[in-house]
This record gives structure tokens, C-alpha cells and sequence, in this order.
């Protein structure tokens, strides 16, 4: 889908939502005559906003808590932890989307794909940062994506220990704290010696090609931070930082993020420049002419 054909959200401009919900069922509670009934972008933002509240009441109880853990690596793959918060959350969101959106595909990443041929797919994470989660420490987040006919068009981040929530549709990003709400914007910074890079863990970078391109591109920044997930795409949206680089990611990690970032001034893509949505390795920059620098650090 050209972005530039539809109004935000995934909504073709100046004509009705294409969004459909799953309309009320006849009084003795069959679904024999259940049809479908449109739902603007207005009650589309209050639905994703449930399903973080959701999301965020199956979480909290577990956060700083004892909870069972399971490692889900395989034949001597880096530990990949899951956790109950994360299934639990998982299930409370499949049943939300289900029942409000029976013909949406959903992705997600702890019971995998439904119908993800789907025009409209919701794309999951319950807990992006479970390692983070497991060491108490607030930079995780939930991550809820909406795809149109593979397009990210809608992306809500969801931090309910800070209480905060960013939300972007491509075009408009915004902020709703405890300090009250505001709209995202990135911060002007063309310079790779200017710039505040992020990556989740430099050894994302499995190959020593990978490894020494980003050696190359963070011997040039100004300065580093590690471990920051998704919360680092986020305060790239917010103007903190300016520069994401990471590899091995899969959509469910990106795709609710892009809209963010998109929508608040910033550009993701891989790093040849193409779709991010996909996943792999990813770079994303406040400052357009900054992703152009990095990206020829990237592919020399």
C-alpha cells in the first residue's frame, strides 16, 4: 500500500474506515446473524488503548515478583527467556482482537500466526525486554502493531510500571504520561560525531561482518547506551536519542514501532534501505540526513 493513498491509520482518504468490528450478536446471544460494523480511527486509538490497559493488568502483578521462567533457545542458541507475564498478556490481547476483529490476522510472538494473509494483522509482543522484565528493570514494553496489506499503519508502546504510552500512525506520534500528554518530535542531528546511538546488545551482531559494521558506525558516535529495547525507539521519537542499530530482530520486535518513529519526524528501514517491517537488522534515525550517513557506514 502507498502511504501517500491513505489517511492515517490505513484509512483511504476521504472515505469511510475500512476498519471493521465484529457487530453486536441477535438479544439470545447466537451468532447466526453477526455481521460487521466500521469503526473510525477515533474509537480504533480507544480500542488499542484497551488493549494496553489489558495487556498492563496481566503484567504488573508479576513485575519485581517471583514468576516461572522457561528458555525458549534451542541447540545452543543465547538464552531467549519467556515468561507467564508474557503468555498471559499474550492470550488476554488474542482474545480482545478475536472478539472485536474476527477477520484481522493476528502475529505474535509467544503462539505465533493466525491468518496473517489477512488484509489488516495485529503484530504482538507482550513484554518486549523480557530480560530487562527479569532484572526489574523498567525499559520494557508491550508492543501492539496493526499491519495493512503488510504496511505498519498504527503502533502503541505501552509501559504501565511508568505509566507511559506512546502512540504513532505514521504521520502524528504522541506521549500520554504522568506528566500529562504531549506530541512526539525528533531532534535535528546530521552529524554521526553528534549523536547518541542505542542498541539493545552489541552481540545482536552474530556475523563478524555485522559485528565490524557496527564497530564502525559507534567508533564514529558521540556516545553509546545498551539494553534500552524498545524504550530506545521511543526516546528516539522523543528527541533523546538519535540513532537505533539492531540485527536479528523479528517483526513482532519492530513493526508496532515504526509508526512511532515514522510519525514523530524519523525514518526506519533495514539497513539496504528497504522495509523494516520484516525485521532483521534494522536502523532507525530522528534526522533523515543522519540515516543516510549511517547507512553508508552500514554498506561501505
Amino acid at each position: 500500500m502507498n502511504r501517500d493513498d491513505s489517511s492515517p491509520g490505513g484509512l483511504t482518504a476521504g472515505g469511510p474506515p475500512r476498519f471493521r468490528r465484529a457487530a453486536a450478536g441477535p438479544p439470545d446471544g447466537s451468532q447466526a446473524d453477526q455481521g460487521t460494523e466500521p469503526m473510525s480511527v477515533v474509537e480504533l486509538g480507544r480500542f488499542m488503548d484497551d488493549l494496553a490497559d489489558a495487556s498492563g493488568q496481566a503484567i504488573l502483578p508479576f513485575f519485581r515478583a517471583q514468576f516461572g521462567l522457561d528458555d525458549k533457545a534451542r541447540g545452543g542458541a543465547p538464552f531467549d527467556p519467556v515468561t507467564e507475564a508474557d503468555r498471559a498478556a499474550e492470550v488476554v490481547l488474542r482474545a480482545m482482537i478475536g472478539q472485536t476483529f474476527p477477520g484481522h490476522g493476528i502475529l505474535g510472538e509467544e503462539f505465533g500466526a493466525e491468518r496473517t494473509d489477512a488484509e489488516c494483522v495485529w503484530v504482538l509482543d507482550p513484554i518486549d525486554g523480557t530480560r530487562a522484565f527479569i532484572a526489574g528493570l523498567p525499559t520494557w514494553g508491550t508492543l501492539i502493531g496493526l499491519t495493512r496489506n503488510g504496511v505498519p499503519v498504527r503502533g502503541l508502546m505501552h509501559q504501565p510500571y511508568l505509566g507511559e504510552r506512546f502512540t504513532g500512525d505514521g504521520r502524528n506520534a504522541r506521549l500520554r504520561g504522568p506528566a500529562g500528554e504531549r506530541t512526539l518530535r525528533t531532534r535535528r542531528c546530521a552529524d554521526l560525531g553528534q549523536a547518541i546511538l542505542a542498541t539493545t546488545d552489541p552481540r545482536l551482531f552474530a556475523t563478524g561482518e555485522e559485528a565490524e559494521r557496527f564497530r564502525a558506525l559507534e567508533g564514529q558516535v558521540r556516545m553509546s547506551r545498551y539494553g534500552t529495547d524498545c524504550y530506545a525507539y521511543c526516546m528516539l521519537a522523543a528527541g533523546q536519542i538519535d540513532l537505533v542499530v539492531e540485527a536479528g530482530l523479528k517483526p513482532y520486535d519492530i513493526v508496532a514501532l515504526i509508526p512511532i518513529v515514522e510519525g514523530a519526524g524519523g525514518r526506519v528501514t533495514a539497513w539496504d534501505g528497504g522495509s523494516a517491517a520484516g525485521g532483521g537488522r534494522i536502523v532507525a534515525a530522528g534526522d533523515p540526513r543522519l540515516h543516510e550517513a549511517a547507512l553508508k557506514v552500514l554498506n561501505p
